[in-house]
């Protein structure tokens, strides 16, 4: 599923296969919600340093990352390369209320506006209990649920300054604020560290020559596989969960156990073009959805010329 909108009003300028109506773990794009989250609450911020490690230990379980790579460092850099042992804490510090209630800023839990458009949504914060929940939810996993068309309006809010558009296929002549779900100054930030995923990060695939591209990837894992901590299997960007085991793994090396997710806009400075990538069964996002939401923003880049 794909949908490409202008973040400035709105409108949706194309929809591709399931873009609207079907809703699946958004895996990583998530972590623009927990980002935003924690640096509105000031929890961090970009130079926050973090420690290295391959896994976080949340409720006892085991939560890896991406094929058990050694990641941390500051924030900014956590972000570029997707890192879960930093965003599940990470989440865990913002906690379940403030992580709900920004994804509900963001839209979560409330009717797109388009008939026919799957709802997106997570959990109230009162069902979202102890550390294991809430570090899955911050990185996209658990019982989150999100549509191309709401990973799309994630970025455009992130696009235009704080404010979430509502979509619309009415062309629209002029811009109209949305609702604010975040500062000006918190989207700048997170705008910053999106262009970092794209410069260096998971999204390298969605660059464009000449352009500067602000993106997150996503891969979320379909089904965990939960097993003693002496033993040793691959773990996808966004880990899963399940609750009574000591490690919470899944098989990320299977391409059909993973949905593929890109978020981005372009230019980032001047956005004028949004566009959320849903792949289902289709491995990592940063190597399958980050180059077609590429193709999508030097299409739509080419036809607003």
């Amino acid at each position: 599923g794909i949908v490409a909108m202008q973040p400035s009003t709105g409108q949706i300028l194309a929809v591709a296969g399931i873009g609207l109506d079907s809703v699946q773990p958004p895996g990583s794009t998530f972590k623009m919600v927990t980002l935003t989250s924690a640096l509105q609450a000031r929890i961090a911020n970009p130079h926050t340093v973090f420690p290295y490690a391959s896994y976080a230990t949340l409720d006892g379980v085991k939560l890896n990352n991406a094929n058990g790579e050694n990641c941390g460092g500051t924030l900014q850099l956590a972000f570029a390369v997707s890192c879960n042992s930093v965003f599940a804490p990470l989440g865990v510090k913002v906690g379940a209320a403030r992580l709900v209630a920004m994804a509900e800023q963001f839209g979560f839990n409330h009717k797109p506006g388009i008939e026919g458009a799957a709802e997106s949504t997570l959990p109230p914060a009162s069902q979202i209990q102890g550390e294991l929940d809430v570090g899955s939810t911050a990185i996209g996993q658990g019982q989150v649920q999100a549509s191309a068309l709401e990973m799309a309006i994630v970025a455009a809010t992130i696009a235009d300054g704080g404010h979430r558009p509502r979509p619309t296929f009415t062309p629209v002549s002029r811009p109209t604020a949305g609702a604010a779900a975040t500062s000006a100054a918190v989207a700048r930030t997170v705008r910053s560290l999106m262009i970092g995923v794209v410069r260096e990060g998971t999204g390298t695939s969605a660059a464009i020559p000449g352009v500067v591209v602000a993106g997150k990837t996503g891969t979320a894992e379909l089904k965990t596989e939960c097993s003693p901590a002496n033993s040793e299997s691959a773990s996808g960007e966004s880990a899963g969960k399940e609750s009574g085991s000591t490690t919470c793994q899944g098989a990320a090396n299977e391409a059909s156990n993973t949905d593929a997710w890109f978020a981005a806009f372009a230019p980032a400075l001047h956005p004028r073009i949004v566009v959320g990538v849903l792949l289902v069964k289709d491995g990592a996002g940063g190597t399958t959805a980050a180059p077609v939401a590429r193709q999508v923003l030097e299409a739509g880049l080419q036809a607003g010329r």
